[in-house]
């Protein structure tokens, strides 16, 4: 069995223990068909509805209609246009994608409740317990940070192209484009003689040119979301990696 990892993963946003991300658990993400399928989707509906084109080829899918089914109680759904319901529904593929935590290598394990409250149990009447993603519950950072520049007025590629070049700054682990297809994500060594997260960031960011970059929403490129250890970053398509130092990325 594959023991060497460095980060965590999650099944999706929602749920699912954060657990050990070893390079088999990461390969089996990117290389799934369903993440390529729910990303392609995301970007094809969002590009159609830009264009004004036909939603037709999309409104007719069963997951789409399941989807619909399961949102009608909602109080508003049902006046929603076409697009926005599409909207909705493409992002809720977003957030059921696979989700690594790059910034830390484990979570504590603490007792599971169900909804009452009460301890779960195994069926040797043992307590149940579960690792969750919860700044509280970080057991130990893995000394990586994440960067973050999405809904760029430009090719994301370009970010990588100067984040690839000779005497840039961090070393970097992981280059890819995001699941809107318009955003970069970088996965760094942080530099401690720079400080925390957050100071990484804001030094990447003024050294790719990105600070005060204003993306396609009118909004800053740089997403200082990401300062939370405990961030989520969504799987990428194996078509979507631009750069990966497995070696580094999986080992410390």
């Amino acid at each position: 069995m594959e023991t060497n990892y460095r980060f965590s993963q999650q099944v999706n946003q929602y749920f699912g223990e954060c657990l050990p991300c070893t390079a088999a658990v990461f390969n089996r993400y990117v290389d799934d068909p369903k993440v390529a399928w729910k990303i392609r989707t995301r970007q094809e509906v969002e590009a159609a509805i830009s264009r004004a084109a036909s939603l037709d080829v999309y409104t007719e899918t069963n997951e789409f209609k399941q989807f619909c089914r399961r949102k009608a109680s909602e109080r508003g759904f049902d006046s929603l246009t076409t697009a926005e319901k599409l909207l909705q529904w493409v992002n809720s593929l977003k957030a059921s994608l696979p989700c690594f935590i790059f910034a830390v290598s484990g979570f504590k394990p603490v007792p599971k409740v169900d909804k009452d409250g009460n301890p779960v149990l195994d069926k040797n009447g043992q307590q149940v317990m579960f690792r969750r993603r919860k700044l509280a519950g970080i057991e130990s950072l893995s000394r990586l940070f994440m960067f973050d520049g999405d809904h760029l007025p430009f090719d994301p590629r370009e970010v990588h192209e100067r984040a690839m070049a000779a005497g840039f700054p961090w070393e970097v682990r992981l280059s890819h484009k995001t699941s809107s297809g318009n955003g970069i994500r970088l996965v760094c060594e942080a530099r401690t003689e720079i400080g925390n997260i957050a100071d990484n960031q804001i030094c990447m960011a003024r050294e790719l040119g990105l600070m005060g970059v204003v993306g396609t929403t009118g909004k800053p490129v740089c997403d200082d979301s990401c300062i939370d250890a405990t961030r989520i970053s969504y799987c990428p398509r194996r078509e979507d990696i631009l750069y990966i130092d497995e070696t580094h990325l999986f080992n410390i």
